[in-house]
C-alpha cells in the first residue's frame, strides 16, 4: 500500500499523485484520460478505453460435448462480449455443442464460422442489464415450477413434469446473466454505477440467485422423479405434501420480499419470519416421513425424495431471508 498527501492548487482544485508503476502497468502517461466513480467514502480510478468490448480466444482442440459446452459458459459469465474459439479444424460435433452452448445463454450469436474459427458476440448492451429484474424473473419460473412439479405428482401428469423440465433451462440462463452481471461489477466500478447499485447489493442479488437456482434444480428433480411413478399417491400423503409447498414457498417469498425491500425494519422483520418458519417445516416433514412407511420400500423411497426436495427449497428460502438480513444491517 502507498499513500500520497492531498494537495490545493489554484486555491481550489484538490491534487494527488499517483504510483508510477501502476501508471506504467496500465498505460496510463502524460496526456490520458481517466474515470473516477464514487462508491460511499471510496474513489475508483481507472484508465478510459475508447473500446468497451472485450475479447477473448479460447483454443478447443481437445474440448468436446460437457467441457465445451462449460468452456463457453465460463467465458460467458466472465464477461468476455466477443469469445473466438479456435482449432486446426472443428468437427461437425465441436459446431453442434457450441450451438446449443449459444443458445442457451441471453445475448449470444455466432459472428463468424470457419473451418478453423468460431466467433460468438454478445449483443445485449451490460448497461441496459437489470440484475433486479432477472432475479425476479428467477424467483417467478423457479416458484411455478415448483407448484406445477406437485400438481403433476398428485395427477401423474408426464406431460406437465416434462414441462417443468425443460423450464430449468430458463432458470439456468437466467442465472448465467445474473452471474455476469455480478462479475463485471467486480471487474469495474464502472459497471455497478450503470446498474445503479452498490457492489454489496449486487453480491446479495447474486447469493439470491444462487438459492432460487437450485430451488428449479429440485423442482426439476421432482418432475423426474414423478415420471417414474405408476402408481398414484395416497391423497394423504399429496394433502401433506401440499401444505409443506405452501409453507415452503411462504419462506421463499417473505425471504424475497425482505431482500427487495429498502426499508430495514420491513426486512428484519420479513426474514426473521421466514428463518424461524424453516425450523416448523423441517418438523412437518418428518411427519410426512412417517405416512410413507405404510407403503412399499420403492414408492417410500421416491417419495420421500420429494418430501426433502420440498423442505430443501424451505432451506433455500431461509437463506436468502439469512442474506436480506445482512442487507439491511447497518453498514459499517
Amino acid at each position: 500500500m502507498e499513500t500520497r498527501k492531498v494537495q490545493v492548487t489554484g486555491g481550489s482544485t484538490y491534487t494527488v499523485s499517483i504510483p508510477k508503476s501502476w501508471a506504467t502497468e496500465n498505460g496510463v502517461n502524460a496526456g490520458s484520460v481517466v474515470e473516477f466513480y464514487p462508491e460511499s467514502d471510496s474513489l475508483f480510478m481507472t484508465p478510459k478505453t475508447e473500446e468497451d468490448r472485450t475479447e477473448g480466444t479460447l483454443d478447443i482442440t481437445d474440448l468436446h460435448e460437457q467441457e465445451l459446452m462449460r468452456a463457453v459458459m465460463t467465458m460467458y459469465v466472465s464477461g468476455f462480449d466477443i469469445i473466438a474459439l479456435e482449432s486446426s479444424t472443428i468437427t461437425t460435433d465441436q459446431r453442434r455443442t457450441i450451438r446449443q452452448a449459444t443458445q442457451s445463454l441471453v445475448g449470444l450469436e455466432v459472428l463468424e464460422e470457419t473451418a478453423d474459427r468460431i466467433v460468438i458476440r454478445d449483443l445485449l448492451d451490460s448497461s441496459e442489464l437489470s440484475i433486479h429484474n432477472a432475479v425476479t424473473r428467477m424467483r417467478l419460473i423457479s416458484l411455478s415450477m415448483l407448484d406445477d412439479a406437485l400438481t403433476a405428482l398428485a395427477d401423474l401428469d408426464t406431460e406437465l413434469a416434462e414441462d417443468v423440465i425443460q423450464r430449468d433451462e430458463d432458470v439456468d440462463r437466467l442465472w448465467m446473466v445474473v452471474s455476469r452481471i455480478f462479475r463485471s461489477t467486480l471487474r469495474t466500478p464502472k459497471a455497478a454505477e450503470e446498474l445503479g447499485l452498490p457492489r454489496e447489493v449486487c453480491f446479495d442479488y447474486h447469493s439470491s440467485a444462487r438459492q432460487l437456482e437450485r430451488i428449479g434444480d429440485h423442482a426439476t428433480k421432482i418432475a423426474h422423479l414423478t415420471k417414474n411413478i405408476e402408481q398414484p399417491v395416497p391423497e394423504e400423503v399429496i394433502d401433506a405434501l401440499e401444505e409443506l409447498h405452501a409453507d415452503a414457498v411462504d419462506v421463499i417469498d417473505k425471504g424475497m420480499d425482505a431482500l427487495f425491500t429498502d426499508e430495514s425494519s420491513e426486512a428484519t422483520q420479513l426474514a426473521n419470519e421466514a428463518r424461524e418458519a424453516v425450523q416448523e417445516i423441517d418438523a412437518h416433514a418428518r411427519t410426512i416421513d412417517e405416512l410413507l412407511r405404510d407403503l412399499d420400500p420403492a414408492r417410500a423411497q421416491h417419495l420421500g425424495l420429494i418430501v426433502d426436495s420440498v423442505s430443501r427449497s424451505a432451506d433455500y428460502g431461509g437463506n436468502i431471508a439469512e442474506t436480506a438480513l445482512q442487507k439491511a444491517a447497518p453498514t459499517p
